[in-house]
Parts: C-alpha cells; structure tokens; sequence
C-alpha cells in the first residue's frame, strides 16, 4: 500500500530524530502537505524538510497530537503481522517478569503501539483503543491477540476514555470476542481481588500500584491503616492481608464498596476490614472530628490535574488532602502518599507534602519513592509516560 507524505517544517525533525512518536500539528508544513487533505486515522510517510522518510505514522488532522509514529521503517503498515509481532513482544517481557498472566499486556507507544492499551486477567483481555488510527484497525487488533494468546476465553473494549473524544470518535463499552463475565478474579502479590469488568473504573483494575502496594509488607504489621480513596480495596484488603491490626476503607461509589467487602471475605480478613461510604474529604474531616488516629494512611487519590491548565486547583487539592492525612496520622506514622497526575512532576508531590507537614506543624522525612510497575514500561522520550508517583514519610515525633 502506497502512502501519501507528511512533511515536517524545517528544525521540526530534531526531536523526531531523537525517538519521539509524537508530531504536533504546528510542526507540519501545510503548504507542502494541507492536513484537509488527510482523513482521521490514515497512514502517511513522515518526511523531514530534507525530504528524508523519518517514519510511518498515522494522522488524526483535528488532533493536537497529529500523527503518532508506530515504526521507523518506511515499509511497516498497521496490518496483522505488524500486530502480532508487537504483542508477541509485548508478551515475552512479561512473562519474564511475571508468573502469572495478570498484568498489563500493552502500554502504548512503550510498546509501539500508539493509542493501544491492554490489560490481561489470566483468559480475558481488556482492551482500550484511544486513537483513530488504531481504531481503524480494531478488529485485527482482536484477531491478533487471539493469535498470540490462544487460550482467549474473551476480550472487552473498554472505549469510553475522555481521550477518545479529542480524537473525534464515540465512547462504548462491549464485548469484541467470545462471552464476557460480568467480573474476574484476579492475583496481585498473592491476594485476590474480583473487579467489575464492564461496570468498573478504566480497565477494571490498577495493576500500575503493584509494587509499591508490596512495599506495604514492610510497614503495616499490627497498625491502624486508613486506606483512602480504596475503590476495590487493592491497597486496605493487602494491607489487612500483610499483618495491619485494622483497615478502614474510605470509598465514595457504593457499588466499588460492595467489592471491598466481597475481596475482604475472599481474603479471610472481613474481620479486620470496616467501610467508610463516604466522599474522601468529607471522611476525613470526620474522622479528624472524633479525634481518629492512624498508623499507616495511603493516599491514592484519581488524577487532580487532568490537564496542564488545570494544575493550581489540582495542587491545592493534593495540599488539602495531605493536609488531612498528616492530621490523623500518629507520632512516627507513615503515610503513603500517590498521584497518577502526569502533569504533576515527583519533586512538585514531595514539595506538596513538605507544605502539608509545616502548615500541620510535622517533620517528616521520605522514606521511600515508587513509580508505576515493569508492566508499565517508560518511553525515554516521552515523559507523560511516568505518570505514576509515590512517596512513602515517615513523621518524625
């Protein structure tokens, strides 16, 4: 198939060069190349200002990100050997990290497949396409997972992200291939959890926090644990599971409540669990009334600073909430603190909880810093790929 050509201004190539994907639609010579003159989710040759190919992309012309470069080699088209060979890459880094098939399977550019999001529970896939130019080519997205992975009892399209909307095409939740259940159970630091499939948050689970809910091994042996903004109970459930005297679960849905305790019965540890229906800030505050104290409090809030215009709200809402949490926490407590905000940099969250502590008149020291798992691999030119913070404080009596 014969590609039409992008053309870059002159200087715009360097970063191109460098390894980045993304071409922004003021980096285009639209002299040269009118972006009317291409359609949403179309491939095109990206051509340097000296005419050299620098790659094969796909093109969204009403997109600020314009086109998203998937193979420096001018022969690659998004068809299914190219797919397959990019999960079957995919796949292999992932079993050598993991012994069991819970995991994210595909992360995006990081796995040269822009736009492309897969999370796997053992047999079920669920897949988020966020791109035109992937959703162009969904169904042999589809048949190339079940090419891979045989054992395929299902596969869900979890397309309902706000991205997907800047991109001009509708939001759906349905099932791609086979029949879906309407939950799982899965395997996270051998707990287990069952997460809504269909009616869930994103893909249903957070597999990024693995690791740094591991760390909580170290740390919650016979404490008080509030776990805040808990959804399914991923971090409260595996903190009563490490040793935590008591856990309680501040989650504002009623519906992800129902989960936590169902996963604190699947565990053995309902005894140690109690649930907070409550907003998050709003529970706080309350606890802080009747004179509450903790041990060990994590912070796992959504995303405050959804975009970068959005930053001084979002900052004053992770001010606030670690405000909240240094004032229940006990003498030498520990507090977890997380943000999955790409626009808030990991020396902006620790500067936050340093002005959390002195407006709550606490010292506190870090301990620890974490960032999303293996399974969420970074692309080096690309820094909204680390988007996952976490810092574990120590307050010091």
């Amino acid at each position: 198939m014969k590609l039409s050509t992008l053309r870059l201004k002159k200087g715009e190539d360097r970063r191109i060069r460098n390894g980045h994907p993304w071409i922004f639609s003021n980096e285009i010579d639209t002299k040269a190349t009118p972006l009317k003159s291409f359609s949403p989710g179309q491939q095109v040759h990206v051509q340097a200002a000296d005419s050299a190919i620098l790659g094969v992309a796909y093109i969204n012309p009403h997109s600020l990100i314009c086109a998203r470069i998937f193979s420096t080699n001018a022969n690659a088209r998004l068809d299914a050997e190219f797919f397959e060979q990019a999960i079957r890459r995919a796949l292999t880094t992932r079993v050598k990290l993991f012994n069991k098939p819970f995991y994210r399977l595909i992360f995006s550019e990081a796995d040269q497949l822009p736009g492309v999001v897969a999370d796997q529970y053992d047999d079920i896939i669920v897949l988020q396409i966020n791109t035109a130019g992937m959703e162009h080519h969904k169904e042999e997205l589809v048949a190339a997972l079940c090419a891979v992975l045989p054992q395929t009892k299902a596969i869900i399209y979890r397309n309902d992200s706000a991205i997907r909307t800047q991109e001009g095409l509708d939001t759906y939740i349905t099932t791609a291939y086979g029949e879906a259940p309407d939950d799982i159970l899965l395997e996270e630091n051998s707990v287990r959890f069952h997460a809504p499939l269909l009616k869930g948050q994103k893909t249903a689970w957070f597999y990024d926090h693995r690791f740094n809910r591991l760390r909580l091994k170290d740390y919650v042996k016979d404490a008080k644990v509030l776990d805040v903004f808990s959804y399914l109970g991923a971090f409260g459930i595996q903190a009563a599971v490490f040793g935590a005297k008591h856990v309680d679960c501040i989650e504002a849905s009623a519906f992800a409540c129902d989960y936590i305790k169902r996963n604190a019965q699947e565990n053995n540890v309902q005894n140690k669990i109690s649930i907070i229906n409550d907003d998050a800030f709003d529970a706080m505050k309350a606890l802080i009334a009747v004179k509450k104290h903790y041990d060990v409090i994590i912070l796992d809030p959504p995303a405050f600073i959804k975009r970068s215009k959005d930053k001084k709200e979002g900052l004053t809402a992770y001010l606030r909430l670690n405000e909240l949490a240094l004032k229940l926490l006990t003498p030498n407590g520990i507090l977890v603190s997380c943000s999955c905000s790409m626009h808030l940099a990991m020396e902006e969250l620790i500067n936050t909880i340093q002005r959390a502590a002195l407006r709550t008149q606490n010292t506190v020291q870090i301990l620890e810093r974490g960032h999303q798992g293996s399974d969420h691999p970074l692309h080096p030119c690309i820094p909204e790929s680390d988007y996952l913070k976490a810092v574990i404080v120590k307050t010091i009596a």
